[in-house]
This record gives structure tokens, C-alpha cells and sequence, in this order.
């Protein structure tokens, strides 16, 4: 058996796996990422590979959502702009800070967060949106984009569902819609990412273009699946995609 199909072996159904979490609940590069390095690829050409999968991935969410009314585009547009200022703003503080800080914090933030979605059963439920004014909405969800980009640019898993908990905690919007808000938010730090991979010629095309399909088709069917079963669906893959970087972050501090 060739290198090249036991990579496709490893990295096709992981990246079907990662797109479908990844549009039901965000966190999917705490799957596909790990699942690039493993099938041997150097770390840089991991980022932009993975990078070009899941922006790909994503955009068919996104088209997904949005075809379905699911998408508030005020507020994901603004909350979009906020995330690119914040993921650049963290990408500089990374310059300055070991992220080893950040996997710290994490270890705090993650267990917070999975037991506050096990003691709030109706968290996300549909029908709660807060309605403010135009401009405390576009506020709010500015710094929510803002926060969680700072995250995401100064370390970066998990951001997805940190997205979706910020917009529905300070929003008041469903785990569903958050969820389908998010992706917009996705999609546009991911495609500002993902240009400087391509220039810098980071991307493994040949495993690139079926990794493309798989995450496509996994983002596709997920985002159904959180479409037809609502937030008591998504919930549960929210949090098991917390434990997930859980793990993750314990293995890198210890590795």
C-alpha cells in the first residue's frame, strides 16, 4: 500500500468527522488537525491543508444555513468584522506571549464551561433571543466576535464553540441559530488565514482536494442534523467537543 492512500485512509473519514462537528457545534480542528499531523504531514503544511479543508467545509454550512433562513446576517456580519479585529489583535499578543498561558487558561475555562451546559439544561433553547435596539445588538455582538477572535488568533481551538456560547449567552439566540451565526464568523477568519497559507505554499493539494470533499460532506450532513433536531442535539456534541480540546490541551502541556 502507497504512503499517499494510507494517508487518505487516515485523514478522510477524520475530516468527514471533523466538518460534521464542526457544523453542528464548532471545534472540528481539534479533530482534523491532529489527523493531518498523524497521516506525516510538517506541521506548516498541516495548517494550511487543514486550513483549505475546513474553510471549504464550512462555506457549505454556511450556504446550508443560510438557504434555510437559519442565518442572522446582522448580526453574524458584525459579529464577523469584530472577529477579524480581535483574531489580529491576538495574533500580535501571541507574538508578545507564550501561548503556554493560554493552555492554562484553558484548563480553568474548559471544565467551567462543560459544567455549566450540564447544571443549564436550557441553555440554548430556541424562542430565547434577547431583542435589543439595532445598535446594542450590533454592539454586543461585535464584542462577542471581538473576544473570542482575540482567542482565536492568539490560540485557536475550539473557537467555534466559543462563538456559539458567546452569541447565545449575551444574544440570547438558540444553540441552532448560534451555531449557523458562527459559521459566517468561521468563514471569514478562516479565508483571511487561509490566503497567507497559500502564498506561503503550505497546502498539500494532493491530499488537499479530497480532504475538500470529505469535509464538505460532513459539514453538508451536519448541518442538517442540527437543522432537524435543534438544540438538544447540539448541545451534547458541544460538549463533547469541550472534552475533546480538554484532552488535547492536557497532551500538549504534558508531551
Amino acid at each position: 500500500m502507497s504512503e499517499f492512500v494510507k494517508q487518505l485512509l487516515i485523514v478522510c473519514p477524520m475530516l468527514f468527522l471533523a466538518g460534521m462537528c464542526d457544523a453542528i457545534a464548532g471545534g472540528g480542528g481539534t479533530i482534523s488537525l491532529p489527523a493531518l499531523m498523524l497521516a506525516g504531514l510538517p506541521t506548516h503544511f498541516a495548517l494550511g491543508t487543514n486550513k483549505m479543508c475546513m474553510s471549504m467545509g464550512t462555506a457549505v454550512a454556511v450556504y446550508r444555513y443560510g438557504k434555510e433562513g437559519r442565518i442572522r446576517w446582522f448580526v453574524s456580519l458584525v459579529a464577523a468584522a469584530g472577529g477579524v479585529l480581535g483574531a489580529i489583535l491576538g495574533a500580535k499578543l501571541a507574538l508578545l506571549i507564550d501561548d503556554q498561558y493560554m493552555r492554562y487558561v484553558l484548563l480553568v475555562l474548559l471544565p467551567a464551561s462543560a459544567v455549566f451546559l450540564a447544571l443549564n439544561r436550557n441553555f440554548g433553547e430556541e424562542g430565547r433571543e434577547k431583542h435589543y435596539p439595532p445598535a446594542k445588538t450590533a454592539l454586543l455582538a461585535f464584542l462577542c466576535g471581538g473576544g473570542v477572535g482575540v482567542y482565536d488568533g492568539f490560540f485557536g481551538p475550539g473557537a467555534g464553540t466559543f462563538y456559539i456560547m458567546a452569541l447565545s449567552a449575551v444574544l440570547g439566540l438558540g444553540l441552532t441559530e448560534a451555531t449557523a451565526d458562527t459559521r459566517v464568523i468561521n468563514m471569514a477568519s478562516n479565508l483571511g488565514a487561509l490566503v497567507t497559507f497559500i502564498t506561503h505554499g503550505v497546502v498539500l493539494w494532493k491530499l488537499a482536494i479530497p480532504g475538500i470533499a470529505c469535509t464538505m460532506l460532513g459539514n453538508y450532513i451536519g448541518s442538517g442534523l442540527a437543522m432537524k433536531n435543534g438544540p438538544k442535539f447540539v448541545r451534547p456534541i458541544m460538549a463533547a467537543m469541550i472534552v475533546l480540546l480538554f484532552i488535547k490541551t492536557i497532551y500538549d502541556l504534558v508531551s
